[in-house]
């Protein structure tokens, strides 16, 4: 097949550009600065959201787009200017995956759209399956559904179009576990804030899998939750983490000092919600790592 990535350079992308490659798909990678990157056998870099940019030239009879694009959530405090960036970058990125298939007179069969399980807000008592409703509308929560909002419009073409509602990804080298682990690594482990948040959480092998899953299945059409079926409680994936590192969980991190220190993106540690992969287990997903012990140690085997 002939992939394309917006994104492709980012923590997922980079992953899922090498596991298509070897699968033998040709993959396009969309950046702003296609000249600077180094060729890589299997990927063509194209150059696109500037003014000399015609992508469309070189996609012409692609088969599958996947937008990954956006500005990170987790790389600073959210001021009022970071929180606009992470909106508009999302907003206008989608935009321009819209405006590139109407270039194309061969349009992709499918859209696959990075999404977040932010769209159903945060709760301690929900249970939330790809067909429930938001229960409140926060930052994030409005972001998504403007995001999905935006890459919906691809429908309208004939494109089949899948939101990958991403858990907390789990990666030995990048992500949320590496700021978990290091109170852990320096024995002053504990739970974060209440402990009662839910993490639903997924290893990034079985992220990789799931895009794969959502890009050949046919029948997978709307939104799909990336996330493993076994979510925890904070304080149980926090004992988790200390007992595949073989360290104390005693030291707790009140919600107070996370408030002070993060502001609001503490958000991030602080709320959750209890998110389960019914459409993937529906249609047939086999997950690599669906316990999170398992994904632990798969990941920490080395520390």
């Amino acid at each position: 097949m002939k992939i394309a990535i917006a994104g492709g350079s980012g923590f997922i992308g980079t992953k899922l550009s090498e596991h298509f490659v070897k699968q033998g798909h040709t993959v396009y990678i969309l950046t702003r600065n296609a000249g600077n990157k180094p060729s890589k056998s299997g990927i063509t870099f194209v150059e696109w959201l500037n003014e000399t940019a015609r992508p469309e030239q070189l996609l012409e009879g692609i088969d599958a787009f996947v937008n990954l694009a956006g500005e990170s959530i987790g790389a600073g405090r959210w001021t009022a200017k970071r929180k606009q960036r992470i909106l508009q970058s999302r907003i206008e990125s989608t935009r321009a995956v819209i405006d590139l298939f109407n270039a194309l007179d061969k349009k992709p069969e499918v859209l696959i759209n990075a999404s977040a399980i932010g769209y159903y807000g945060h709760s301690e008592t929900a249970v939330f399956k790809e067909d429930s409703a938001p229960v409140d509308s926060d930052f994030l929560s409005d972001v998504v559904q403007r995001w999905e909002n935006e890459a919906g419009s691809a429908r309208s073409l004939g494109i089949r179009v899948v939101y990958c509602r991403l858990g907390i990804v789990l990666d030995k080298e990048e992500g949320a576990l590496q700021r978990m682990l290091l109170p852990y690594q320096l024995f002053a482990g504990g739970t974060l804030g209440s402990g009662n948040q839910w993490v639903s959480w997924i290893h990034i092998r079985d992220v990789i899998g799931m895009i794969d899953f959502a890009l050949t299945n046919q029948e997978v059409e709307g939104p799909l939750n990336l996330t493993a079926p076994a979510p925890l409680q904070m304080k149980e994936f926090g004992k988790t983490i200390a007992a595949v590192l073989q360290r104390p969980h005693w030291l707790p991190a009140p919600a107070f000092a996370l408030k002070a220190l993060l502001g609001e993106m503490s958000t991030l540690v602080l709320d959750g919600q209890q998110v389960l992969p019914e459409k993937a287990k529906r249609h047939g997903y086999e997950y690599h790592f669906p316990h999170a012990k398992q994904a632990l140690e798969d990941l920490l085997k080395n520390h």
